[in-house]
């Protein structure tokens, strides 16, 4: 029996996939690789989110009032990028070191948040590019198959093998045009919100320095 016949012609990715030849199966490697990272970033990056003005409200309470120790027990009861970065602040406060130690530890504890957040988003780009290039691969094994088949055939085979050969070119296009707008749309929204955390988490550390610097006298032993 052909393939092509053992497809439910109602679902348009799994004729797709019957039609399109070995290719399909690469593009599908991807596919499946860019849903578990999507997946993957979406829980993370929940997982990282706090209430940054119940956060901040809370931290600049306790820092005004000069109880560092609490403030500093308040950030590890919820870690995440902007928690530790502000941690980090505060216990060199805590140790009384100098404005330009309690800077450089939290620049140092942005670097060392930041990747946790970004994981491996960069792939994102990495299959949607993938899945384009393997779509125009079996674009053009299609054609190529299509017109080699048509040159040795009788004409009354001709046409049936003409359309067979393009229908396989245009399934690889179009999966993989599916993947890859997935893929990178999802990179972008990503992107934006990695970019979106470091500023806030920049902005805070700022803010949280300057309190400190303000609040010195109150910081309690």
């Amino acid at each position: 029996m052909n393939p092509i016949q053992q497809c439910d012609p109602n679902s348009f990715i799994a004729r797709a996939f019957c039609e399109g030849g070995w290719v399909m199966y690469i593009i599908g490697v991807f596919a499946i690789l860019t849903v578990i990272l999507v997946v993957e970033r979406l829980m993370k990056l929940n997982s990282l989110l706090v209430n940054k003005r119940e956060f901040t409200d809370n931290i600049y309470r306790l820092v005004i009032n000069g109880d560092i120790r609490q403030a500093i027990s308040h950030c590890d009861s919820r870690p995440s990028p902007l928690t530790n970065t502000v941690k980090a602040g505060l216990v060199q406060a805590l140790n009384k070191r100098p404005d330009e130690e309690i800077q450089v530890a939290m620049d140092a504890a942005v670097m060392r948040e930041m990747p946790k957040v970004e994981g491996m988003t960069a792939f994102l780009a990495v299959f949607g590019n993938v899945a384009v290039l393997a779509g125009l691969l079996g674009t053009i094994i299609g054609m190529i198959g299509s017109f080699r088949a048509v040159a040795e055939a009788d004409n009354a085979t001709k046409a049936q093998l003409l359309s067979q050969g393009i229908s396989h070119a245009l399934n690889c296009t179009a999966i993989g045009l599916l993947v890859a707008i997935v893929a990178i749309v999802s990179y972008g929204v990503f992107q934006h919100q990695i970019q979106k955390t470091e500023n806030e988490v920049i902005e805070k550390s700022m803010s949280l320095l300057n309190l400190v610097v303000a609040n010195r006298e109150k910081i309690k032993d």
